[in-house]
């Protein structure tokens, strides 16, 4: 059997396995896309796909991974979360990741929450806190979803249109 059409199977099996994992937290959906591609221009020898795509590609890999664990402080902040809440939520979306889908939706809302009452604010004032940071981490998980869809149309294009 020809090795290539192995390191093609492995690449498709990244990029499906990351698509995946944009939506399920237990995989690096996008660094995973990322990988894919990379062992796809690997393959046809960076010919279609060439060191801007690839530059690229990793640009929005490494956007979508700040997005990953700013979306939720930020959206804590943008609902008038102390500084102490940005933090938290932020703290609580990296403990989160340990605990499944669940961590993930939960922790960034737990976080800020407990962060603003161990300040001193209110229910009502951590409530909104925690809102913000869960509503901030389902926007970064629709924003990870769209640059990994990205990626592999922008990868696609290259390799039929240059």
């Amino acid at each position: 059997m020809d090795l290539t059409i192995l390191w093609w199977i492995l690449a498709i099996l990244l990029v499906i396995g990351g698509l995946v994992g944009t939506i399920i937290p237990a995989l690096p959906g996008v660094p995973m896309v990322f990988a894919g591609l990379l062992l796809a221009a690997w393959i046809t020898g960076f010919e279609p796909a060439g060191m801007w795509t690839m530059v690229i590609l990793g640009a929005l890999t490494a956007a979508a991974w700040l997005i990953d664990f700013l979306a939720a402080a930020l959206g804590a902040k943008r609902l008038g979360a102390s500084p102490r809440a940005f933090w938290g939520a932020m703290f609580g979306a990296i403990v989160g990741m340990f605990f499944g889908l669940a961590g993930i939706l939960l922790g960034p809302f737990v976080g800020a929450f407990v962060a603003e009452i161990s300040g001193g604010r209110g229910m009502q004032d951590a409530g909104r806190a925690g809102v913000g940071a869960w509503i901030g981490t389902v926007l970064g998980a629709a924003a990870k979803i769209a640059i990994a869809f990205l990626m592999v149309g922008f990868f696609i294009l290259r390799q039929f249109f240059q």
